[in-house]
């Protein structure tokens, strides 16, 4: 009986293997498609799963409560590290992570590790990254020990191994340390984690210069990392947290008002497998993700597939109205209806497996370059925990049922007598033909809506990177490191060199540049503000505002020769207390930006110049409660991603602190840039030279979402194709069906023309109606989408209306090759048809 079964579907499909191939390659592309996005959700929803213990190891983020300022960072202070491993016994290892970018001294020669990172204890007993090299047990068990991973140990010494009981010398500031190498580990991948040299420091003598980083719970500069006890469950301690930060924050007085800077944060602690998708990604170690694009990427994974079922089900249908006659002489022979089920069942699943073949090999040709594409390292393996054969034996026989139940009760519908009285090789069930359309209709609009999006992703992607910042974003080079204490006594040297370097127009420094981490705070408060205010503090020279093309609204800038326009303290001196003592006494000068003179209670900038108020300036403690002027309001401007909302910003003058050299140019930038690294290794050859152009650090900031662009265009074209190759051999059924049809109209006088509106009319009329279905979903997605960025695209009818007229195009070009051969048939050919 099977062997029959088998000999009948490779009959009835060799008869016809133009649409066999059409129904085998588009149920190959919408498997191919559904499983590559699979792989890629799989990989984004198993960021840190492989490290042991992952269930117990956790991140403390540092919320924002009602969304003042972005809804949080994943960074915290030093302080709430301490509180927490001081009142939680649950749990049992906290560990801070600091960032820096220490200069390390190896064989006489400074460089730079971008992802160097300092601890104040084993890090590694909480995120267990696998050792290479030395003893988990004993590595960073005490101040003066590093751990490099494996990339970074090979880099500097040729191999792990070799790097083992070797010495750096990291140059922080003005102190010089000689560290140990005491463990290798394996680069982080597939992790949240970013790191390269893990050194473990002793917190009190490091900081004994600036010792309120050690208390104060507003400097949000590192990660802080805590494992749970074994038993010890995590929502026993968030439900503590409330009373827990009410117990340890103290309130302070600012401006005669007392406030507490915990009213304003919340502190949560969240598995680090869910820090990769964590709602908040602001100061995170690499790039996140989110969900809701997680979701997406299912959404489009099962609507690529359901277009191919869709394909085989329409297909499927069409040709099996053909078999009507074969079908009718079979059951007068005594086939069943449930033998008809079955053998049709078959060869649906047949088809899927061949489908299924076809489309893993697809999978692995394309796998390599997707990785290479999103720099991911997404695997396929067949067999083991991670195998997708059992899922893939699965997948078959459910598409394979699913995509071919409908055709199976559809044709063991037919009655003999109905088809075989009239001698009749086709016949068609009512309504077949209706549900064909619905079909077509659910495809195309899947395909426009993917368009839709592709188009409004794309068009925000190129707004992010085009959209004015607040600044002139062009002809930049952001240089590091200046403010390495090391060069205090030759930054004017430095910067008087560089400017006499050929193409250099204008230099400035700052505490911030294009997208670069970290900030300070300020808290400023007076008689009519109802509590103080938090801004986002940046150090400048005089000369940063010129070079930024940040544009002055009101008021004047500072100048060098204004005693009071400049808040410079040496905070590495042995006792900067006096110099921070007379700072506050005597008062300052500052700058703010449209939004902070708005948050301080000011609706005009001019307002704002004059205005004197009180500061607490929660980064270094100097000019505590100092009295401050505002003699100047710039614009807003957007140093970091449009995602992030406009930062209200206090600037101050300091000759010391500024760490980025903006340096704006004209001419070649590769030629300005090696002239200047020239100019930099003649004076600072002890400090690494690091330099970007602010067109490359722009594109790295918006990389993930031209990506996310890309991969939605390629999808897009998936979907298009596969509703195309679809509609291709519906008209090719449709066409062949017609033919007594269009002789009949051909002999009445029907032209060429007349037959080909005809046919790619009855086409275009499902591909119409499903941009009514499209439109509304898209447009509600793109709205909720957009609505994750500070500033946002119109969501305008173009990308709508060009969407429905390509499928539109698609539809007609598809449909039009077979009706013009049929319209061009003689008419004696067409009614001699059967």
């Amino acid at each position: 009986m099977w062997r029959n079964y088998l000999q009948t579907g490779m009959k009835s499909l060799a008869k016809s293997p133009m649409g066999t191939a059409i129904n085998v390659a588009g149920l190959a592309l919408g498997l191919a498609a559904f499983i590559l996005i699979l792989l890629f959700v799989r990989y984004e929803t198993s960021y840190d799963a492989w490290l042991p213990g992952a269930d117990r190891a956790f991140q403390l983020q540092q919320w924002n409560i009602g969304g003042n300022g972005g809804p949080g960072t994943q960074m915290t202070s030093f302080r709430s590290g301490t509180a927490l491993r001081k009142d939680f016994p649950q749990i049992d290892r906290v560990v801070y992570v600091g960032k820096s970018q220490p200069a390390i001294i190896q064989d006489g020669e400074a460089s730079v590790a971008q992802n160097f990172v300092y601890v104040d204890g084993p890090l590694f007993d909480i995120l267990q990254l696998p050792f290479l090299a030395g003893d988990r047990r004993t590595a960073l068990s005490k101040p003066g020990q590093l751990v490099l991973t494996e990339s970074e140990a090979t880099r500097r010494f040729g191999n792990p191994s070799a790097a083992l009981g070797q010495t750096l010398t990291l140059v922080s500031g003005d102190k010089s340390t000689d560290y140990k190498v005491a463990g290798v580990v394996a680069d982080p991948r597939h992790s949240h984690l970013a790191l390269s040299i893990v050194a473990r420091y002793d917190p009190e003598s490091y900081f004994a210069a600036s010792p309120q980083f050690l208390t104060n719970w507003m400097m949000k500069n590192g990660w802080v990392y805590a494992r749970l006890r074994p038993g010890a469950r995590v929502g026993d301690i968030m439900r503590q947290m409330p009373a827990w930060k009410r117990r340890n924050i103290p309130d302070e007085i600012a401006g005669g008002q007392r406030d507490n800077p915990g009213q304003a944060h919340d502190w949560k602690l969240v598995n680090i497998r869910d820090i990769h998708l964590a709602r908040i990604q602001d100061s995170s170690m690499t790039p996140g993700n989110d969900r809701r694009t997680v979701i997406t990427f299912v959404t489009i994974a099962v609507l690529i597939l359901g277009m191919a079922i869709v394909n085989f089900i329409n297909l499927a249908t069409a040709r099996a109205g053909i078999r009507a006659r074969e079908i009718a002489i079979r059951k007068l022979v005594g086939a069943t209806r449930r033998q008809l089920i079955i053998q049709f069942l078959g060869e649906s699943v047949a088809l899927t497996a061949v489908a299924t073949l076809l489309a893993m090999s697809l999978v692995e040709l394309a796998l390599p370059p997707l990785n290479a594409f999103i720099h991911a390292d997404m695997t396929l393996s067949y067999f083991g925990p991670d195998g997708v054969a059992a899922p893939l034996l699965l997948l078959v026989v459910t598409v394979g049922v699913v995509g071919g139940l409908y055709p199976a009760f559809y044709l063991s519908r037919f009655q003999p007598a109905h088809v075989l009285k009239a001698n009749r090789s086709a016949a068609d069930t009512p309504g077949a033909g209706r549900l064909r359309t619905l079909l077509v209709i659910a495809q195309f609009a899947v395909a426009i809506g993917l368009f839709v999006c592709t188009s409004v992703i794309a068009a925000q992607t190129r707004f992010a990177r085009t959209v004015d910042p607040g600044f002139d974003r062009a002809n930049l080079i952001q240089i590091g490191n200046l403010n390495r204490r090391v060069l205090a006594t030759r930054v004017g040297a430095l910067t008087h060199e560089i400017a006499k370097v050929d193409g250099v127009q204008a230099m400035g420094r700052s505490t911030i540049g294009v997208a670069t981490w970290g900030m300070d705070n300020m808290l400023l408060s007076s008689a009519g503000l109802r509590q103080p205010v938090e801004l986002d503090l940046y150090r400048v020279d005089t000369h940063f505002f010129d070079t930024m093309g940040v544009k002055l609204l009101t008021g004047r800038g500072f100048t060098e020769n204004r005693p009071t326009d400049d808040s410079t303290v040496d905070i590495l001196a042995d006792d900067p207390s006096p110099a921070e003592a007379a700072l506050a006494a005597r008062g300052y000068n500052v700058i703010v930006n449209r939004e902070a003179a708005r948050q301080l209670g000011f609706r005009d900038p001019a307002a704002a110049v004059g205005a004197t108020l009180r500061a607490d300036d929660e980064g270094n403690d100097i000019q505590e409660q100092a009295p401050v002027t505002i003699i100047g309001v710039v614009e807003n401007s957007r140093f970091r991603s449009i995602r992030d909302p406009i930062e209200p910003m206090i600037f101050l003058y300091d000759r010391l602190q500024p760490r980025w050299l903006l340096v704006r140019y004209n001419g070649k930038a590769a030629r300005v840039r090696a002239d200047i690294e020239r100019v930099w290794k003649r004076i600072a050859a002890d400090v690494p030279f690091e330099a970007q152009l602010s067109e490359d650090i722009v594109q790295d900031l918006y990389s993930a979402d031209a990506a996310r662009a890309m991969i939605f265009a390629g999808f897009s074209g998936l979907a298009v194709i596969i509703g195309s190759l679809g509609l291709f051999g519906l008209a090719a059924f449709t066409a062949e069906r017609r033919t007594k049809e269009i002789g009949i109209r051909k002999v009445l006088g029907a032209r060429v023309r007349d037959i080909v509106q005809l046919l790619a009319w009855q086409f275009s009329k499902p591909v119409i109606l499903a941009n009514l279905v499209a439109w509304p979903v898209a447009w509600w997605a793109m709205r909720d989408w957009l609505n994750g960025f500070d500033v946002r695209i119109a969501l305008t009818p173009g990308p709508f209306v060009m969407a429905g007229l390509l499928a539109l195009v698609i539809a007609v070009a598809t449909v039009a090759g077979h009706a013009i051969r049929i319209a061009r048939l003689s008419p004696i050919h067409a009614l001699r048809y059967e």
